[in-house]
């Protein structure tokens, strides 16, 4: 491809909407245009890269043993209430009528539509497993779309469904299908991490996301290599915490109520009596499928809504309201688990995060709530002063936590990722409502157990973006590269075009995705926007060099020449290329 004919409309001021270094460079190097908010134009270059990890996505799925379909954008409204999720689904599903008043919604995902095809097309055990995927558009109606690809309206996403016979097998694709997306990142040249994750409004019972590492990334996770255990910080175990020791706390045997005037935080409540946040416990309220109940934890963390949830399997959750507390006997701001009013025995329930009651019953002296106005007590002791209803992982992790599996412990490192690939084990959450059953060998009717696995196709070209970047531009991992290299002419002299056309046709003789940059223009400006741009290696050739017969090979990534004679230019870089291609 020559310059002069690529559309590549490169820009040299960073736009003022885009946030990230993704949504900033894939405007400035010409790879997408706005077209309304979260909705994007891919320019040649941005539908190369985006094609070039959709033919890795697809090799990897066919050798997992896989099959392609493709399901429609438009899916009718009857399926999602087959399934139950109509009413579930909030406003970023995008609803309308046709002609006839028909509901119909555009595809923010597929499980309806695929449980329908496969409900209505397989019928026995004998016609079990399938794994079934499609690359297609999406629209979720984001409240606040923003980042460019990294969190549009309309994207690009591989979606794929599993149907097995029981859970055992399901499982088994299940960890076939995280093979297959381990393979998938690794070919991309990507530095990434498998975490253990929330299933969200997806459902399920198994859950992972694939998280490539970029400061910028929106998501908190936390990696512990000794015990090969990474998570994202909402699922993350947290067995120990580093809190204060005890004997800083001089309590007395018995609970005392002591006066804390306007202090409402535990960080103001320790700052007040002279001691760590880590010596008082935090209660928080949530009403849970319509229970009070009240959660503790240290007072220098934070609760995790999310493990809550799980950890009392409850479906609806939120924060009390403020007269939900007053009228459960509650004073807010003060609340704490001893000396509760009756009301409020009758009427909620503890949950105690498990790092406190890890610790020897009464070891440890607390500061709780007083249940009263601008009061506190101290010297509240679990299973003493007050029994916990029940017991859970409720913290959000952090780095330098504790983690404890399968009788070995290790300590978190923190890490920000972006979220490109996710695997759901999904059982029957779908398959009963919708009624996707097979006959067994017994001719007894059988519900499917399903899996769901999903990766953003732009998402993922665009956090490959965020991480391989640097001040002058884009540095594409060479799987992902719209273009392997750039021959760029430095001069009008018919000797240099002589030889960079040379060069040109050598290295697509050899199968190497080569751009000749043959504009009119100063070599500063070729320079520039080849770094832009990100071509893997560039290739340059100027009057000095050829006195010599040589042309100057520079990788991205690198600041040295290489100087090479030009009959030996194309195989040098088809090497190069090769080495970049190379999985990991």
């Amino acid at each position: 491809m020559r310059m002069t004919q690529l559309l590549v409309p490169t820009v040299k001021e960073t736009p003022a909407d885009a946030q990230v270094v993704s949504h900033q460079l894939m405007i400035r190097a010409g790879l997408i245009r706005k077209v309304a908010a979260g909705i994007y134009t891919y320019l040649p270059l941005g539908v190369r890269a985006m094609r070039k990890f959709e033919n890795i996505l697809r090799e990897e799925l066919n050798r997992a043993g896989c099959q392609e379909v493709v399901m429609p954008v438009v899916q009718p409204g009857e399926l999602w209430q087959q399934s139950g999720r109509w009413d579930q689904m909030g406003p970023e599903m995008l609803r309308f009528k046709d002609r006839k008043g028909t509901d119909y919604a555009f595809s923010p995902t597929a499980e309806e539509v695929i449980t329908a095809l496969v409900r209505d097309e397989v019928k026995s055990y004998r016609e079990l497993p399938k794994n079934l995927f499609q690359i297609q558009t999406k629209f979720r109606d984001e409240i606040r779309p923003r980042f460019g690809l990294m969190r549009g309206r309309e994207f690009t996403m591989k979606d794929g469904y599993s149907f097995d016979v029981d859970d055992a097998a399901a499982l088994k694709t299940y960890d076939g299908m995280y093979d297959a997306y381990t393979r998938i990142f690794r070919r991309c040249a990507l530095k990434f991490r498998a975490v253990e994750a929330d299933t969200g409004n997806i459902g399920g019972s198994r859950s992972h996301e694939f998280q490539v590492l970029a400061s910028s990334g929106e998501d908190a996770i936390v990696a512990c290599d000794a015990l090969d255990y990474a998570a994202n910080v909402e699922k993350a175990m947290v067995s120990r915490i580093e809190m204060a020791p005890h004997d800083k706390l001089q309590a007395p045997a018995t609970p005392e109520r002591v006066p804390t005037p306007g202090k409402k935080t535990c960080e103001d409540v320790a700052k007040h009596l002279g001691l760590d946040a880590s010596h008082t416990l935090k209660a928080v309220l949530y009403l849970v499928d319509g229970q009070l109940w009240m959660v503790l934890v240290p007072g220098h963390r934070e609760t995790n809504e999310i493990k809550v949830k799980g950890t009392l399997k409850g479906q609806l959750i939120r924060v009390a309201e403020s007269a939900e507390i007053a009228s459960a006997g509650l004073v807010e701001g003060y609340m704490g688990p001893h000396a509760l009013s009756d009301t409020a025995r009758k009427s909620v329930k503890v949950l105690l995060d498990q790092t406190v009651a890890n610790l020897a019953p009464g070891e440890r002296p607390w500061v709780t709530g007083g249940n009263q106005a601008d009061t506190h007590f101290v010297g509240v002791r679990v299973g003493t002063h007050f029994t916990p209803d029940a017991v859970g992982d409720v913290l959000t992790a952090r780095e330098g936590d504790t983690v404890e599996r399968n009788g070995k412990s290790g300590t978190y490192q923190a890490f920000r990722g972006i979220e490109v690939g996710h695997v759901f084990f999904l059982g029957t959450k779908y398959s009963a409502p919708m009624k996707c059953n097979y006959l067994d060998a017994q001719g007894a009717e059988k519900a499917m157990v399903m899996g769901c696995y999903g990766v953003g196709v732009g998402r993922t070209v665009a956090a490959a973006i965020e991480q391989n970047h640097d001040a002058d531009g884009i540095i594409w991992p060479m799987p992902l590269a719209p273009y392997h290299a750039v021959v760029l002419p430095l001069g009008n002299e018919p000797e240099i075009l002589a030889a960079a056309q040379k060069i040109y046709d050598a290295l697509n003789a050899l199968g190497v995705e080569v751009v000749l940059d043959d504009r009119e223009e100063r070599p500063g400006v070729k320079f520039k926007d080849a770094d832009l741009i990100g071509f893997p290696i560039r290739v340059g050739v100027g009057k000095k060099g050829l006195k010599d017969g040589n042309a100057e090979i520079k990788l991205r990534t690198g600041k040295d020449l290489e100087l090479v004679k030009v009959d030996d230019v194309a195989a040098r870089v088809r090497a190069l290329v090769d080495e970049g291609l190379r999985i990991a």
